[in-house]
């Protein structure tokens, strides 16, 4: 959240009611997936993981962390422990740090390019544990591992190593993705803009998941109407920019484009971008037109996507009343013609 960014915010601290009561909320409506984010900002997301973990049955958790801070086999022994932890429920999103800034206060003065080269050998090294082939040896630029075993296993009904989704915009990102994940992450824009670039990495072999935020209401008006709120909340609008935070990422740099206009087409909004970041792109209108919407993005390609919404809980609780049925009946009519 992007009150998460002020320092005297509670929402830095843990809030294990408002966590839980979210997270129920998100498996009843029949999400599948709750992306828990890794910034100095934010509780530890694999201790998040584990909390709510414990207070649903179905509902998946996807990891965010910073390749750059740990090492592999360590790495490995607490992701492999949390899956054990929670019945396999987990999932990975690296990501290669989008201010240099905070990679500083971390400890990691690495730049961009280069991090991703390090993720890459972290994540060759992780996949070597995963693949359970006996003791690891591992001699890289960044890592070097000499008979790393990890006796405590990935658990999962389906996978011997977790999903890992690769976050970014740049060249770096998306080679990461191809080369080392399973999925690349990037922000959402028009299936037009999207179409090359998710063909290709579709080509190479990897899903692509879209980031968005969603505001769904009855009638457009009513959703457009959200949006002018928003523009106009005292509370956010008080709020410091997030920018130039993060100075080294070019999907931040993307997103703080003076040049962008605050709509791309009728319903993506992006008025919240240049302040607090591309996460805040936003797929706007009715039940019909998101839905018609997702089905757009699924026909180039896209198989996933991480969504948020204003208010959180009741936003979640629309989209799998409104939005998923719709969807569903859309791919049924798609399959019958």
């Amino acid at each position: 959240r992007v009150e998460a960014t002020t320092p005297v915010s509670d929402a830095s601290n843990p809030d294990i009611p408002g966590w839980q009561d979210f997270a129920k909320s998100a498996e009843e409506a029949g999400i599948d997936s709750l992306l828990i984010s890794f910034s100095r900002a934010e509780p530890d997301p694999m201790l998040l993981a584990c909390a709510l973990g414990q207070e649903t049955r179905k509902l998946k958790f996807i990891v965010a962390f910073r390749s750059g801070l740990m090492q592999p086999a360590a790495f490995v022994q607490q992701a492999n422990t949390l899956s054990g932890l929670i019945g396999g429920r987990v999932s990975l999103n690296t990501v290669a740090g989008s201010s240099s800034a905070e990679q500083k206060g971390y400890g990691d003065f690495l730049a961009h390019d280069d991090r991703y080269a390090r993720a890459g050998e972290f994540l060759a090294a992780c996949n070597a544990f995963w693949g359970g082939d006996g003791p690891v040896d591992f001699e890289g630029r960044h890592y070097q591992v000499e008979g790393g075993t990890i006796f405590t296993r990935f658990q999962s009904a389906d996978r011997q190593a977790p999903e890992m989704y690769v976050s970014g915009h740049s060249d770096a990102a998306q080679d990461l993705a191809a080369q080392r994940g399973s999925c690349w992450l990037r922000v959402i824009d028009t299936p037009v803009a999207l179409e090359k670039c998710v063909r290709a990495m579709r080509a190479r072999g990897r899903e692509v998941c879209l980031r968005l935020c969603i505001v769904c209401r009855a009638t457009r008006e009513e959703a457009v109407s959200v949006i002018d709120g928003l523009m106009n909340d005292e509370e956010l609008n008080r709020i410091e920019p997030r920018f130039p935070v993060r100075d080294d990422s070019q999907m931040y740099r993307e997103a703080a484009d003076p040049e962008n206009s605050a709509w791309r087409g009728e319903r993506i909004w992006t008025g919240f971008t240049p302040r607090f970041g591309p996460v805040w792109t936003t797929l706007v209108g009715t039940p019909d037109e998101l839905a018609a919407s997702f089905l757009d993005y699924k026909r180039i390609g896209v198989s996933q996507f991480i969504i948020s919404g204003w208010p959180e809980t009741e936003e979640v609780q629309i989209f799998g009343r409104e939005v998923v049925p719709r969807v569903r009946a859309l791919e049924q009519l798609e399959k019958a013609a």
